[in-house]
């Protein structure tokens, strides 16, 4: 087909969202290669951001791109899309976060290098959604919602919490020096356990190196800020039972995770490729399938529209220390991080995407839970 029908193709699939080829808005697209037009329609959510990395297309404002864009579902646009559907075909039939590939995503995305993490999150190098209701900047807005988890679980001196998916130590160090509990985190991130305990130096906190499904010994409180998202579905009983296992019988397990609103067997293609390997975002459903008959779901909180400013945050510092960072990666490097974080916040900022918190117990609360905002 000619170049000027494929982008007449292309322009029909944007026009609904408001963005035009080589307009004058923010969000419209400005094309530096007309060989992107065969490549977004053969190639799907893969062509679109390859090619962006590649610089075959710009754009003033992605996140505004993306917040018009992703209403459209566009992946259900290209539908007969044959590597959308082998991506789907692969989940289904095998389990891509299993025990054997569980440190992968460790490798791929963790391990990136802690400079990266250190000049992009805030001072407690928190890489979730923050609490911005009445936050001024990114500090302020992680340091909230930390403390909201320590208030929702009901943190008290001497208790033993386990952390899965830890990162960088935040949340168990500042329980620890907080509300004074001792803590285990773990992580499949080589270089995330090797910063996150000379942070946590000199308290009550273990970071180990270690899957979860190898956990099997008794905590107060369960925590997973930020790490469901690379469980999988297929996994998702056997974490729940994990947890069940390990949880006292009067303890309670925050959930802290990205969520769907249709449930899916895999992450979006280029995500899965180049940002998050081995992950999917989980539905309502998918969860609450999970927890039946192992727990009671006291309270389910979404604050979802709060990860758009997180994202530009991160994006801000991100862009704002290119030239020390450059020196480590190279410029396509730099796009493709830009593209993630920018095509996230408006993914949020659009409400297709939300963020959960989800406080479970084991029996019910006596006399019920009083929900902490």
């Amino acid at each position: 087909m000619e170049i000027g029908k494929l982008k007449g193709v292309v322009q029909d699939i944007l026009q609904p969202a408001g963005i035009a080829i080589d307009g004058s808005g923010p969000s419209d697209m400005h094309i530096n290669d007309e060989r992107f037009f065969g490549r977004v329609l053969r190639d799907g959510s893969i062509g679109l951001g390859e090619s962006f990395m590649d610089g075959w297309w710009e754009c003033d404002r992605l996140d505004d791109f993306f917040c018009k864009l992703m209403p459209l579902q566009p992946e259900n646009i290209i539908k007969k899309n044959l590597n959308i559907q082998f991506t789907i075909l692969k989940a289904v039939l095998f389990n891509l976060a299993s025990r054997f590939r569980a440190f992968a995503i460790g490798e791929k995305h963790y391990d990136l290098g802690n400079e990266l993490f250190r000049r992009m999150l805030d001072k407690r190098m928190v890489y979730s959604c923050g609490l911005w209701r009445n936050a001024g900047n990114l500090d302020d807005a992680q340091e909230a919602k930390l403390e909201l988890v320590c208030r929702k679980l009901g943190l008290h001196h001497g208790d033993r919490v386990l952390d899965i998916g830890c990162g960088w130590g935040s949340f168990v160090k500042y329980a620890a020096e907080r509300y004074g509990v001792s803590a285990v985190g773990i992580t499949v991130s080589g270089e995330q356990v090797k910063l996150a305990r000379e942070f946590c130096a000199g308290l009550p906190v273990e970071i180990r190196l270690q899957d979860y499904r190898d956990i099997n010994e008794r905590f107060d409180h369960i925590v997973s800020i930020g790490m469901f998202e690379h469980v999988c579905n297929k996994n998702y009983r056997t974490y729940m039972e994990m947890v069940h296992r390990c949880l006292a019988e009067n303890g309670l397990f925050l959930l802290h995770t990205i969520g769907d609103s249709y449930s899916h067997v895999s992450i979006d293609p280029w995500f899965g490729k180049y940002i998050f390997p081995n992950s999917m975002i989980p539905s309502m459903k998918q969860i609450s399938d999970a927890v039946e008959n192992l727990f009671i779901i006291e309270d389910w909180h979404n604050f979802g529209s709060d990860y758009d400013p997180t994202l530009m945050s991160w994006y801000n510092n991100f862009d704002r220390n290119w030239d020390t960072l450059s020196g480590l990666y190279d410029e396509r490097f730099y796009r493709m991080w830009k593209y993630y974080l920018l095509c996230s916040a408006g993914t949020f900022r659009s409400r297709c995407l939300q963020v959960w918190q989800i406080v479970l117990s084991k029996k019910g609360i006596p006399g019920g839970y009083i929900p902490i905002r």
